[in-house]
């Protein structure tokens, strides 16, 4: 509460002009009813404001009207005199507040202190606060500090070298400058020189990483915008050639192909099929920057740069996984046409899968297929398919394996559905004279395992919330994988608790490179080093 002091001397000697307050709000003196009373008083202690209430009291007794304007029949007093007040007269109305803006009153207390410096009252003017830009169409330009760092590295590397650097030389620059994977030199090189001179200079790279403002981009965003053409917002399959085909050059892991170009295409391609099943999720061909950045392939792509095993990258770059595919799909294209039909792929892992899954794969419904030959099934759609077989619990795998069995594509799984695909298991659990198993104890195993929200049908989310969705698949439509899962093979259990973080894929591509590489090892030895050898009959390696 505002405290008031109270005047106590000769109030004649208060001049009444200095207690007048027009800033005085009315929320001010209801929040200080004391500072009300008090001023009251004061005026009521003026000798004009005596006499006015003298005259008023006079005229009240006399019955003659009350006038407002102070004068009275008893005392003259000119209507002119305002009364004695603390406040302003109230002859004319308050202006509009909407008005005030040019009201002088309200501007001479605006540059001033009150004349009491009365604290009831406070004007806050609005402050503008600057807003930094923070979109840029073309990227962020680079700090100073950070564009002085990168021209000094870049005078280190391009001095002595004039007119500029060849493709050979860029591997550094790459590396030491981009921060890129060394394989991507050629494809950055090529990007600067538009011209095809075969030499960069100092200036064309100052001007297209720091003037483009490559060097405040992130590694992915790097990566997209050297590997794309420049009319596209994606990037395709054939984008990722250069930097394969460098790969393949330069890195000693895979120095034993090139002798083989062909081989050298099949795994460059098994590679790139493997980047757009896994990171292009909408299955257009197309892979757009969102997809680059929540995928891993660029940590893929740095940890092959950095490992001299390439068979320790497991993601994508491995040759053993490469060879597992190319062998599957060589053991069951029986007449190496490189294409397959509904017969070849029901030989797939031992006669594993029903003739039902294999109609609904060849009917295009989880995938359609790149083979432009009716009714089969080419080198690309195997490899979508084994990843897929292989690692059911993926993401990937369990959308391709939901839609096949999704019969109206409503995107529930119902219990009808699910019964279609099992009879057919039924019926070679009785031809094999195992134990069958009824679909309804089945379907409760199932409803167990996967817990789903409602448990009058299955979706996609119940599955990708559980771990060991991919089994539900395995019951459904692969016998020999039910029965491993059903007995639980201690060689598997103890291959799960090894090797942790390996997912079913890479577990199956382990074992399957051992089984394939011991019976080449055998075929070599039968066959000695005097016989002749019919490459067209043998796997490729």
């Amino acid at each position: 509460m505002m405290d008031v002091e109270v005047v106590t001397g000769d109030v004649t000697s208060v001049d009444p002009d200095l207690l007048q307050l027009p800033e005085l709000s009315p929320l001010a003196v209801k929040s200080n009813p004391y500072l009300a009373e008090e001023l009251f008083s004061i005026w009521l202690s003026f000798p004009d404001t005596y006499k006015l209430v003298k005259s008023l009291m006079a005229d009240a007794k006399a019955g003659a009207p009350f006038n407002t304007s102070g004068s009275s029949t008893s005392m003259n007093i000119s209507s002119t005199n305002s009364l004695p007040s603390m406040f302003a007269a109230a002859s004319t109305p308050p202006l509009s507040p909407r008005a005030t803006s040019g009201s002088p009153r309200v501007t001479k207390h605006r540059t001033g202190p009150s004349p009491l410096a009365s604290s009831l009252k406070i004007v806050s003017e609005p402050v503008w606060e600057v807003i930094p830009q923070f979109y840029f169409k073309n990227g962020r330009p680079p700090p100073n500090e950070l564009k002085d760092q990168c021209l000094y590295a870049i005078d280190q590397l391009f001095y002595g070298r004039t007119p500029g650097l060849q493709v050979h030389d860029f591997k550094s620059v790459t590396k030491e400058i981009c921060k890129l994977p060394s394989f991507f030199s050629t494809a950055l090189f090529r990007r600067i020189n538009t011209v095809s001179t075969g030499i960069v200079t100092r200036d064309q790279f100052i001007d297209y990483w720091i003037n483009g403002n490559m060097l405040t981009m992130d590694l992915a965003t790097r990566i997209y915008r050297i590997l794309k053409q420049p009319d596209h917002n994606y990037l395709t399959q054939d984008d990722f050639k250069p930097v394969l085909r460098e790969l393949l050059a330069s890195h000693p892991g895979l120095e034993f192909l090139q002798s083989t170009p062909e081989f050298q295409l099949r795994y460059a391609e098994t590679v790139i099929y493997r980047i757009f099943y896994y990171i292009n999720r909408s299955g257009n061909g197309h892979l757009t920057l969102r997809e680059l950045k929540r995928g891993n392939l660029i940590a893929a792509m740095q940890h092959v740069d950095e490992e001299e095993d390439i068979n320790k990258v497991l993601r994508y770059f491995s040759y053993e996984h490469f060879y597992v595919i190319y062998c599957k799909f060589w053991e069951i294209d029986t007449d190496h046409d490189f294409l397959i039909d509904k017969e070849n792929l029901i030989r797939y892992g031992n006669h594993a899968l029903t003739y039902r899954i294999v109609d609904r794969i060849f009917s295009q419904v989880p995938k359609k297929f790149t083979c432009k030959v009716s009714g089969k099934m080419g080198y690309e759609d195997f490899v979508h398919f084994i990843l897929s077989e292989e690692d059911k619990s993926s993401e990937p795998g369990l959308e391709y394996w939901f839609k096949c069995i999704d019969l109206d594509g409503n995107g529930l799984l119902t219990r009808n559905e699910m019964q279609f695909f099992y009879e057919e298991q039924l019926h070679r659990m009785e031809c094999m004279a195992q134990e069958p198993v009824l679909f309804e104890d089945i379907l409760c195993q199932i409803i167990d395992m996967i817990g789903p929200e409602n448990e009058g049908y299955i979706t996609l989310r119940d599955l990708k919330s559980c771990k060991l969705s991919g089994h539900v698949f395995n019951i459904l439509f692969n016998l020999n994988k039910f029965i491993a899962f059903e007995s639980r093979d201690p060689f598997l259990i103890r291959q799960e608790r090894e090797n942790p973080t390996w997912t079913e894929w890479d577990r199956f591509a382990h074992r399957e490179y051992i089984r394939l590489s011991m019976e080449e090892d055998v075929e070599d030895a039968s066959n000695g080093s005097g016989d002749i050898w019919d490459e067209s009959l043998e796997a490729p390696f």
